[in-house]
């Protein structure tokens, strides 16, 4: 197949001199849409550009392979009808609070409204951030009806076990100042090392200091909704919450090495739970796979830990990942809390996760977390034991009291039905 050649530029794009007079100024969390202005990472018209690399996060290489392969047209602009978000988020006083939010743009969801004088004016702004609403049937909740744990109400669960939510998926938008202070590292040290360790992929790194915005080639995040999105930022209705980083392994294939995929699926009941109770429930899903050291890491990680000498062990379980990765977990979840803050969350009245890492990250960042909830003993594959006592033991985990979880699910349902 030819290569649609119509929209090619004829002359060399340079990437450090991208930027021209007509690109629109960013400042950063400002009050308005208007004066933070619209992030233009698009390739089509280089004198528009005001952002470091462009958007789609990791599928951008994908739309390139697409140009290339001429099954996408270059000047190709998305048609944004009846996109718009099915529910409204923000704006929240966290939007422009400055700090709050440094890895995605509060108003990535809106730019077909509150950019539409730009839109008209020729600028290509893509949203970063979509909204929708969907159903989500997992057989662990089937489970739960069957059981009696869960009971549908036509309405947050239906009678087929599917749960009704709200979900956004959230492209990364990096201000670097804001990440770079997340970090305790210099702004000159962190833009440098992103161009070193992506192999100079983005010169604009290190020879453009007057752009302050990334858009990174990495996964972004998914969050669920259970209840009504607004009621996220009322801290006066409970909360339950988790947040989940990816593990494809077990949140997709079911292995039994680990206990993603029981903790994810239990919090899943839990905020239907909390939903059918006047509260409202929220899952946010990034993707980190395996620490965010990646797949190939991890199973090789797997290997050296199932043939070491004497087997796999607690005591060895992050050595022999530090053998591999050269760290433990690449996660570092300074950044994590903006999705809450950009629902504009305040307090987190139960924290489905054990994780120290994450609890110290959202209350650091001002929110309150009530009730932190571990996962039951009985939904710990046998296998993910050795995961459970090293993390234990490197205090990862912060094990409190474990609830009956039994009694409070008949609590809940009675309060429900009554």
């Amino acid at each position: 197949m030819a290569a649609d050649t119509s929209a090619t530029p004829r002359h060399i794009r340079l990437t450090s001199h991208s930027r021209g007079r007509n690109a629109p100024a960013v400042q950063w969390a400002a009050t308005t849409a208007a004066e933070r202005g619209p992030l233009i990472g698009t390739t089509g018209e280089p004198a528009h550009r005001n952002v470091i690399g462009t958007h789609s996060g990791s599928y951008s290489v994908y739309r390139a392979l697409a140009i290339a392969s001429g099954a996408l047209s270059r000047s190709h602009r998305a048609d944004l009808t009846n996109t718009s978000p099915t529910d409204a988020i923000g704006p929240y006083p966290q939007w422009s609070t400055p700090g709050a939010i440094v890895s995605l743009d509060p108003w990535g969801a809106a730019v077909a409204d509150v950019f539409a004088d730009r839109l008209a004016e020729g600028f290509d702004i893509r949203p970063t951030i979509a909204v929708t609403r969907a159903h989500v049937i997992l057989p662990e909740v089937i489970e739960a009806i069957a059981k009696g744990r869960l009971q549908p109400d036509g309405h947050f669960l239906l009678p087929t076990g599917a749960a009704v939510v709200s979900k956004a998926a959230i492209e990364p938008v990096w201000y670097l100042p804001g990440v770079a202070e997340r970090f305790g590292c210099s702004q000159t040290e962190l833009r440098r090392v992103l161009f070193e360790e992506t192999g100079g992929m983005y010169p604009e790194l290190v020879t453009r200091p007057d752009l302050e915005v990334f858009l990174p080639p990495i996964g972004g995040q998914t969050i669920y909704i259970f209840g009504n999105p607004a009621d996220l930022a009322d801290p006066s209705v409970e909360l339950t919450a988790r947040v989940h980083d990816e593990c494809n392994g077990s949140d997709v294939f079911g292995s039994d090495i680990c206990t993603c995929r029981p903790y994810l699926t239990h919090a899943i009941e839990e905020c239907i739970l909390g939903a059918q109770n006047g509260g409202v429930g929220l899952v946010a899903y990034s993707r980190k796979e395996g620490r965010a050291l990646g797949e190939v890491t991890k199973f090789l990680v797997y290997n050296a830990r199932k043939r070491q000498l004497g087997g796999d062990t607690a005591d060895q379980y992050f050595a022999r990942t530090e053998c591999v990765a050269g760290v433990q977990d690449m996660r570092f979840q300074e950044l994590m809390p903006d999705v809450l803050h950009w629902l504009g969350i305040t307090k987190i009245h139960r924290l489905v996760s054990m994780s120290n890492m994450k609890y110290d990250a959202i209350t650091g960042s001002g929110i309150e977390v009530g009730e932190r909830v571990n996962i039951p003993d009985d939904l710990i594959p046998a296998d993910a034991r050795v995961e459970i006592d090293a993390k234990t033991a490197a205090g990862y985990f912060t094990l409190g009291p474990v609830p009956d979880v039994t009694a409070l699910r008949e609590v809940k349902g009675r309060e429900l039905h009554s």
